[in-house]
């Protein structure tokens, strides 16, 4: 399969706000090179949505969980074992913005806890 293009606006502006969370990370301590889950989560129709969650292992995430607000509005949540060193990141930030274009869904973040390695 082909990956699209991702808009390097769009690229950017989500770089900088991982930037702000890979902060907030080192801030409490967190230690990058650790590797540990990094959740993804994407809204969009549940068709879509499904597409997505059946291709999950294919793309090297795993399915967690979909979620729906209180507004109706459906979210699926993948995960992926890797460290939160900024290349990393970056890369699967990408990679989720291919995702985007491929299914037909709006990437809306990543997310995961501290990692001190203090047990």
């Amino acid at each position: 399969m082909t990956l699209p293009e991702v808009d390097p606006a769009r690229l950017d502006a989500e770089w900088a706000a991982d930037k702000d969370v890979l902060a907030s990370l080192a801030a409490n301590g967190d230690r990058a090179e650790i590797v540990r889950l990094v959740d993804v989560s994407f809204r969009g129709d549940e068709d879509a949505l499904e597409r997505l969650e059946d291709d999950a292992e294919t793309l090297g995430f795993r399915f967690i969980e979909r979620e729906e607000d209180e507004d109706g509005e459906l979210s699926s949540f993948l995960g992926i074992e890797q460290t939160v060193e900024p290349e990393a990141i970056r890369a699967l930030t990408l990679k989720c913005l291919q995702i985007e274009l491929i299914y037909d869904v709006e990437y809306d973040g990543w997310g995961c806890t501290a990692e001190t390695g203090k047990n």
